[in-house]
């Protein structure tokens, strides 16, 4: 199976100004040279961006509502990795972030911090023969996540195939024709929650890593953008957030988990977390609700009677890249 990852040439025009001659992110974060005064410089910009906060949140001039911000700010600055918190402190970085949004944008969000239910690990099936090419799966996964609309950010990946191969270095993954086309199939891929997920292992500051329900998740906070898990993932299953989301206030989802779609920060990985938000309470991936032809299943690996159970046990199933020994919980079948 050929490496799915996009292998984007430029034009050879030294003049053109098209993203595809400018130095891929790679490129940009590795070949940076770095020495003992630039680390001192980023060091000294941290803590002066924390006194800068001590400082408006101690100022006598400053507003009651200034001052609470700057506090908030402080406290999230330095507070620790998501995983390692104490519950206590999870509700306490819930409340800080739930109290930013109302004062930044004057509405109310309803964040969580939901644990993985006990024995529920979940999985994913794709259907091959009933995918049309529709990306009403795209569509929902974009306002459901918040992603930025002005990038057009996209965790989910609708890949045209010619009948007869599947071959991710000749599919089209961006047709805008009328589908489906005649003599095509469609496959859909995203983060397929490996169960030894590459990404988990190259993260330097333990940012990413697997829950107990299977899916494999961030904590954007701790995240530096570093992008190793981008570099590790064989299935081009995440993506680096170049700016802050944008997203008009009438459509956020206000309905947040913090390791899903909450609001991200500028320099961050994002990707699919099986709609973590919804999933933990008891709801289907968006994808799944919106696909129109029925082509995605998901649901509980433990639960012998769950429908993903059914696909595994009834229909020829396949995995990409068994050979790495990634374990993906996300299958492909045809009728």
């Amino acid at each position: 199976m050929p490496d799915q990852t996009n292998n984007n040439q430029g034009c050879g025009k030294s003049t053109c100004g098209c993203s595809q001659n400018k130095p891929d992110g790679f490129s940009q974060v590795f070949d940076k040279k770095s020495d003992r005064r630039d680390a001192i410089r980023k060091l000294s910009l941290g803590l002066l961006t924390g006194a800068g906060l001590v400082n408006s949140s101690c100022s006598v001039t400053a507003s009651d509502t200034k001052k609470e911000k700057a506090e908030l700010n402080w406290e999230e600055y330095f507070k620790g990795n998501f995983r390692l918190m104490t519950e206590d402190e999870k509700q306490g970085t819930v409340d800080r972030l739930t109290r930013l949004y109302e004062i930044n944008k004057g509405s109310t969000i309803n964040l969580s911090a939901k644990d993985a239910e006990p024995d529920v690990l979940y999985g994913y099936a794709f259907n091959i023969s009933k995918c049309q090419g529709y990306m009403d799966c795209v569509n929902a996964c974009v306002e459901e996540n918040n992603q930025d609309r002005d990038s057009e950010m996209q965790y989910i990946r609708i890949h045209e195939h010619k009948n007869g191969q599947i071959n991710f270095e000749f599919a089209d993954d961006d047709y805008y024709h009328e589908v489906p086309a005649e003599g095509h199939f469609y496959m859909g891929t995203q983060c397929f929650h490996c169960d030894n997920p590459p990404c988990v292992d190259v993260c330097p500051v333990g940012a990413t890593w697997k829950e107990k329900d299977g899916i494999v998740v961030i904590d954007y906070d701790w995240c530096i953008g570093c992008r190793y898990c981008m570099a590790a993932c064989p299935y081009d299953g995440r993506r680096f957030n170049w700016s802050d989301p944008k997203v008009l206030e009438e459509q956020v989802n206000k309905e947040q988990h913090y390791l899903g779609n909450r609001m991200r920060k500028k320099g961050v990985m994002e990707k699919c977390t099986f709609c973590i938000q919804r999933t933990r309470t008891g709801k289907n991936p968006a994808c799944v609700e919106a696909c129109p032809t029925g082509a995605r299943v998901f649901g509980n690996l433990l639960d012998p009677d769950s429908e993903i159970r059914w696909v595994l046990a009834n229909k020829k199933v396949f995995r990409l890249k068994e050979d790495l020994g990634t374990e993906p919980k996300f299958w492909y079948y045809m009728d």
